[in-house]
């Protein structure tokens, strides 16, 4: 081994300039050394990429040695070898000797020749970089292999064969490892490079992804050095956050490889050409959602086609509508169509007699009487003539009962009939089956509630088989129909499947086209739509990031170069995607949230009515007076992006709680110890006590007062509590709303003004309290259809 390099020329060289290029920028960069006559490349990220989030995730797929058991092997191997031998790299042999010191040589090379196949089932050529190396050998320059690794040449070299294939190991002149020489790059490994090879330093360019080891750790010798950038920044923090998300949605398993990233080389080589936002979160999260979905559809109609008959692709619209313009662009099977069957049509389409129609009127127990008209076709004037000024609960028990007369009855059911056959003219419309085929109807899902009202009809009318593929899947009941997710409950529990289910609106609307929902058909089949709710600009942006969708299918078939498929890699795509989607759901990019800052979602079921997907500042409000348990009383769909400013520690508790269904209470999360001082003002004379001020966010207390029926005055000594005092709010609200969080509560909360003694106000909402005993007197007001008031005052102490 030479001598190593003296120190100060690496850190002299640390203040050089040095090249730096993105995977696209590859293509041309030989252009820019016309002297080189030897192209130098790293390995591992540069060559080889890994199908996982790091290099150590492969270790959980080495059969009979845990993850840990591997990299402690590894770090006293290295401990070991620069005590007895001072040298700072170590072969695989060694890591082993270390890891299993009572094997033999037989059980050791088993071990060994296990983590090469395991290397080998998740690794791939990035394909820019094998290019690159084509290039060179056809202008003559010679491609050598400088690698800070535990494998030695023979091994690395028949990794890269294996794994990308034999052509690509061909193109290769020299293998250099760090654990040959016993130095890796950063410690003067290419001073032996050079003893070895025929060509000056100056005739040398060396590329890799590690800039330390890459740049830092060559330029020194006087080779010209490239940084590969893998990633941009926001790009690798989303892999790093789909990392985290897979670990909490499926756990560490042993045997296979964990946080499994596909799409990883995709990313890296378009991320880059992309500057606009909106194509860029289609580039990066719904690229790859929707390319597995559409691998494993193809899956899927290859199994059903096997049971004879044509499959024919029925995209629901409108959230299919993504997915078949995927499809399209991949390359579109024989029979791929677009339908338009909305649960309300399916609904009611659905009632083929009494029996159904009793069975609907009892799922639809909670509807409201003109949700219910709406639903069952009837006009406005005979709701009105049978409600008439009925409060809401009488006047659904009405409508349920005109329904249920038999006159009425039957002509519910007729003109569901009418519609049935409408629906069936618009299937036979889109295409035309023959007996024994497949209807697949693929949909996001999540519950199959079109396929389930409307399959077995279309079925036994149409004499098909009528199969659901759905991109993530979780029933509502065991329905007994051929439904399939990609994600369903064989690969998640039912608390992972709801986490994901509970915020699957965004990804409705970033799927969906920008048409109203079907309320019904002609004679012929043609749809007829409702209105479509919402804003055009956000229809425009919406086609930007469909459009970065479909931008990712180039770069997936354009980034990797691989010999062979790994058994397991439909999982890896399965693992993937559902990371993705739930990183997108529960921890979005600051910039993805900004591109659909201002996105509604539509509620359908014939209603023009929309709620804004997350709204910031009702979350900060929310936040303050009771912590992450005030997402349980919005009716907003895309709530976890309103935390997205909050931190990550708020944030990853929030999915944490959520993913894992704690059942903790207010009480629970807000137990910090702390009172204040109260008095209740009672004719009898004054009762005073302590109430709990429990910690709900940004510092803030929420002393709750609990009143019941009475409505008596509440001093509250708020001066023991601090000198200065900001105060959030103060309201009355029935105390079951509050603690348990109800939908729309905020309707029945009521502002309550305080009295304010000792107490001087030098801004609103900020007090300074002259003494211990300075307090705020709130009057309840009367409420008097409300049995359970409860006081809320949030405040937080400012300085000490």
């Amino acid at each position: 081994m030479s001598a190593p390099m003296p120190a100060a020329a690496f850190v002299a060289a640390a203040v050089q300039p040095d090249g730096a290029c993105a995977p696209h920028e590859l293509a041309g960069l030989l252009d820019r050394y016309p002297g080189v006559t030897m192209l130098s490349l790293d390995c591992f990220d540069t060559l080889l990429w890994r199908d996982s989030h790091a290099p150590t995730d492969v270790f959980a797929a080495l059969p009979g040695v845990l993850p840990s058991q591997r990299m402690a092997g590894e770090s006293r191997a290295r401990q070991l070898a620069k005590a007895a031998r001072g040298v700072l790299d170590v072969s695989l042999d060694m890591i082993y000797g270390a890891i299993m010191p009572r094997a033999d040589t037989r059980a050791r090379g088993l071990a060994i020749a296990a983590e090469l196949a395991a290397e080998t089932r998740h690794c791939h050529a990035f394909a820019p970089v094998v290019a690159l190396m084509r290039e060179a050998r056809w202008r003559k320059i010679k491609v050598i292999i400088v690698s800070d690794t535990y494998f030695d040449q023979r091994q690395l070299l028949q990794l890269i064969g294996d794994a990308a294939g034999a052509d690509v190991a061909a193109l290769i002149d020299q293998v250099f490892c760090s654990s040959s020489f016993g130095r890796p790059k950063s410690a003067g490994l290419y001073q032996d490079v050079l003893a070895r090879v025929k060509a000056r330093p100056d005739q040398i360019l060396h590329i890799g992804d590690n800039h330390k080891a890459d740049v830092i750790g060559v330029r020194p010798f006087g080779v010209h050095t490239v940084h590969l950038v893998q990633f941009e920044p926001d790009v690798a923090k989303q892999l790093r956050m789909e990392s985290t998300i897979a670990t909490m949605l499926f756990g560490v398993g042993h045997g296979v490889l964990t946080h499994p990233q596909p799409h990883r080389a995709a990313l890296a080589l378009g991320s880059p050409q992309e500057s606009n936002p909106a194509r860029r979160l289609g580039q990066g999260v719904l690229g790859p959602l929707f390319f597995g979905f559409d691998t494993w559809l193809r899956q899927e109609a290859t199994v059903l086609a096997n049971d004879g008959g044509q499959v024919h692709w029925l995209f629901m619209m409108r959230d299919g509508f993504l997915p078949m313009r995927v499809h399209h662009a991949i390359g579109a099977t024989n029979s791929a169509h677009d339908i338009e069957i909305s649960r309300l049509t399916a609904t009611f389409a659905s009632i083929t007699g009494d029996a159904a129609l009793i069975r609907l009127l009892a799922d639809q127990a909670l509807t409201t009487a003109p949700a219910l008209g709406r639903l069952l076709r009837l006009d406005d004037a005979t709701v009105e003539r049978v409600c008439g000024t009925l409060a809401p609960v009488p006047a659904r028990a009405a409508l349920e009962q005109w329904c249920l007369d038999p006159a009425n009855r039957r002509r519910i059911v007729a003109d569901a009939r009418a519609l049935r056959a409408r629906l069936i003219a618009h299937i036979r419309r889109a295409v035309d089956p023959a007996p024994g085929d497949t209807l697949m109807l693929v949909d996001l899902g999540y519950n199959g509630s079109v396929q389930s009202l409307i399959g077995p009809v279309l079925a036994a009318e149409l004499k098909v088989t009528v199969a659901g593929r759905y991109l993530l899947l979780r029933e509502t009941e065991v329905s007994g129909l051929d439904k399939r997710g990609l994600i369903d409950q064989r690969h998640l529990d039912h608390v992972a499947l709801d986490t994901m289910v509970g915020n699957v609106a965004v990804l409705e609307q970033l799927s969906t086209t920008a048409i109203g929902s079907v309320i019904d058909y002609a004679d012929d089949g043609t749809p007829i739509r409702a209105a479509n709710s919402i804003k055009p600009g956000q229809g425009e942006i919406r086609e930007q990031i469909q459009a970065g969708c479909i931008d990712f299918l180039r770069h997936q078939g354009d980034a990797s170069i691989r010999a062979g498929v790994a058994d397991d890699h439909d999982r890896h795509w399965r693992e993937a995607c559902a990371a993705a989607m739930t990183r997108l759901m529960f921890l979005p990019l600051q910039s993805e949230i900004a591109t659909i800052t201002a996105f509604e979602h539509d509620l359908n079921l014939g209603s023009d009515q929309t709620v804004a997907l997350f709204d910031k500042a009702a979350a900060r409000r929310g936040l303050r007076q009771k912590g992450l348990i005030y997402q349980k009383g919005t009716r907003r769909m895309f709530v976890p992006a309103e935390l997205a400013d909050e931190g990550m520690p708020v944030r990853l508790a929030n999915f944490a709680s959520i993913r894992f269904g704690s059942e903790m209470t207010f009480g629970d999360v807000g137990d910090g110890g702390a009172t204040v001082p109260v008095v209740l003002a009672k004719p009898e004379g004054e009762v005073q006590g302590v109430c709990s001020a429990r910690p709900t966010h940004d510092g803030f207390h929420a002393v709750c007062i609990p009143l019941g029926r009475e409505r008596y005055p509440v001093a509250v000594q708020i001066g023991a509590a601090g000198h200065h005092i900001e105060v959030e709010t103060i309201i009355a609200v029935p105390t079951c709303e509050y603690l348990h969080t109800r939908p729309n509560m905020a309707s029945r909360e009521t502002a309550v003004a305080p009295l304010l003694d000792g107490i001087v106000e030098y801004a609103p909402r900020l007090w300074q309290c002259q003494s211990a005993y300075a307090f705020a007197l709130l009057q309840p007001p009367a409420m008097s259809d409300v049995d359970d008031l409860m006081l809320v005052m949030v405040y937080r102490v400012l300085g000490v």
